[in-house]
């Protein structure tokens, strides 16, 4: 009796055809989908039938899952990596890791202006005694570190302005770039350090925004560590006391919410989000706070040329020639923009506690608006 031929086990492997994407979830809204894609995700070359098991990096937020369908009700914004993996009757298997963003119930859309706001210098001039010397010290145009590759145009500011006030860019959902660089006090804040995420506190007092497009150096934070104001907007972004989050999760909490493609294709002509692109568009937006209609602006009137002695009181003027004169304040905070020039040490300090950007010194912002940044303990 001759025996069976033995027939070989196929060594072809379980592939994955459709691959899941990033999902999105909200707070306290059920939630339900199938990772399996009714068993559509992989393929079984051998035909012997797919199981598949989904797993949680971590806590599971509310959710749930059986075979490959996941559900529940979410519990804390965050973003949830899970992964989904397909068995065959061999023990062959195969895998895939997606997202699951939950967004905070709180969170709404923007309403952009019916007409849009300008913030390019074509559509807002600067006035000219920014854009040629004055007699009272310096052109503040020279000072400015807009890079030829990100020139603020009004498309991309109005991307940034979103950008700015949204709290999706926090892992909690709860911080904006707002909320340590509130307008009402110049972009600054009126506590001395700030509140991030979870209740953590800033290492050092949010700096006023106002007139940053006038540093030569280009370069930010009190100490200076970043190279650009593009290098510094994505900082805050992933700091862990700040808002705490990736740039990866960044990327992908922005192409899950409705409105960005458009901000986007607008700015950059594309639907793309891309880091480099939130990184322009809020520099562009912080390049754009600008102040130019203070009280000493009046004074320079349209020609460029200063008459103080027509809108300031007696005392202010006296205060204006102390400013440029014998008190020298405008040796380190010149040009009608009020800049600071380089990094001082202020001597604050009998005993240096904070380094900065080497012995004490540190960056100062623009004095322009410095009645509104008022610090309380």
């Amino acid at each position: 009796m001759s025996e069976s031929p033995v027939r070989p086990v196929s060594t072809e492997a379980i592939t994955l055809v459709s691959p899941n994407v990033p999902q999105a979830a909200m707070v306290g809204v059920p939630f339900r989908y199938d990772a399996s894609k009714q068993g559509t995700a992989f393929s079984d070359p051998r035909r012997t039938g797919l199981t598949y098991v989904v797993t949680f990096a971590g806590p599971a937020n509310g959710l749930a899952a059986s075979g490959g369908e996941i559900a529940g009700v979410p519990i804390t914004p965050g973003l949830q990596t899970v992964a989904v993996t397909a068995r065959d009757t061999t023990g062959q298997v195969a895998s895939q890791q997606f997202a699951i963003v939950v967004f905070g119930a709180d969170l709404t859309t923007p309403t952009m202006p019916a007409v849009a706001y300008g913030y390019s210098d074509a559509r807002v001039p600067l006035p000219r005694h920014f854009t040629e010397p004055t007699p009272v010290g310096g052109l503040a145009l020279a000072a400015d570190n807009t890079p030829a590759v990100n020139r603020t145009t009004d498309a991309g500011a109005a991307l940034g302005r979103v950008l700015f006030y949204d709290p999706r860019l926090s892992v909690d959902d709860r911080v904006s770039c707002a909320s340590c660089h509130v307008q009402q006090f110049a972009f600054s804040d009126s506590a001395r350090l700030s509140r991030g995420v979870r209740g953590a506190r800033t290492a050092r007092h949010s700096m006023g925004l106002v007139n940053a497009r006038f540093y030569a150096t280009g370069r930010f934070f009190w100490d200076e560590r970043a190279a650009s104001l593009e290098a510094l907007v994505l900082q805050p972004i992933q700091d862990p006391a700040e808002m705490a989050l990736s740039l990866d999760a960044l990327v992908t909490k922005l192409s899950l919410t409705s409105y960005y493609p458009a901000l986007f294709t607008g700015a950059f002509g594309s639907p793309e989000i891309t880091t480099d692109r939130v990184a322009r568009a809020l520099a562009q937006f912080t390049r754009s706070l600008v102040s130019t209609n203070a009280k000493i602006d009046r004074a320079f009137g349209s020609n460029g040329v200063p008459n103080f002695a027509a809108v300031f009181t007696a005392e202010e003027q006296l205060g204006q020639e102390l400013f440029v004169g014998r008190a020298g304040c405008a040796r380190c905070h010149g040009t009608a923009a009020h800049i600071s020039d380089a990094v001082h040490n202020t001597g604050l300090d009998a005993t240096i506690t904070d380094a900065g950007a080497g012995n004490g010194r540190f960056k100062a912002p623009s004095l322009r608006n410095v009645a509104a940044r008022a610090v309380h303990a």
